[in-house]
């Protein structure tokens, strides 16, 4: 046989078999006088069990491990071990469609999909044009992607605040700083007030020391002009001194 009749025979494609020929999977028959491949009925048995165990899921690696164990001891082994990812992935896609199933309950926004938590917060934020709160809303939306279900209970213990009509003010504050510098007068009130603000409950979910030391935090930082920025890294000091306070 040659190559296409060997390829044709097993369903697969010519090139599949020089691959197979080029990694040493496949050992290359003896070539007749004009130059052809010259397959024998062994080669496409052995094509065939090639094909049967790439198409159960084993990777061109654990398929040469196979066919290099006369014994068979090997197959049993690597089918156990794909029987366990598979197990494993199933998993996996069941608690992403959870996911998924929950995210479609929840109301779609233009900075959708966000984690039922956060539609849970934002549906009861009031109705704001503040440049700040919008702000302030994308960085929930990074937060709870990068944390996914730790931020649930974050997102609860802030809610009174998002219900809390004086929130609006604070940002309206922040706003005004914009076009500040560091040294206004104005910053030191607000970010004190804005600590305040924030509930004891929120406290639990910060890392212990510095968090204008974390990866989150610094880009948050960066997102601002000077004064706001000055007014956040100021919150978040006031923050962890009281998370220290709490801790034993």
């Amino acid at each position: 046989m040659r190559i296409g009749e060997i390829a044709a025979l097993v369903g697969v494609t010519s090139r599949a078999v020089r691959h197979y020929h080029h990694i040493g999977l496949l050992p290359e028959p003896a070539r007749q006088a004009n130059g052809y491949r010259a397959y024998t009925v062994r080669d496409a048995v052995l094509l065939a069990r090639i094909r049967r165990l790439t198409e159960i899921g084993l990777s061109l690696d654990e398929v040469r491990d196979v066919l290099a164990d006369d014994a068979g001891l090997e197959l049993a082994e690597v089918l156990g071990e794909l029987d366990a990812d598979l197990a494993r992935q199933e998993r996996e896609i069941h608690e992403r469609r959870q996911v998924l199933a929950a995210l479609l309950e929840a109301p779609l926004t233009s900075d959708g999909p966000l984690s039922p938590a956060l539609a849970a917060l934002l549906e009861h934020a009031p109705a704001t044009t503040s440049p700040a709160a919008a702000k302030d809303r994308e960085h929930l939306a990074l937060l709870d992607t990068a944390v996914g279900g730790a931020g649930s209970e974050v997102f609860a213990a802030l809610r009174p605040l998002a219900e809390d009509p004086g929130a609006l003010a604070l940002y309206e504050r922040l706003d005004e700083l914009a076009g500040a510098g560091t040294d206004d007068p104005r910053i030191a009130p607000l970010a004190a007030e804005l600590a305040a603000a924030v509930p004891d409950e929120v406290l639990a979910v910060i890392p212990e020391g510095e968090p204008s030391a974390s990866g989150f935090a610094r880009v948050l930082l960066d997102d601002y002009p000077p004064a706001q920025r000055e007014v956040v890294r100021r919150v978040m000091e006031a923050l962890a001194v009281r998370v220290q306070g709490r801790r034993p």
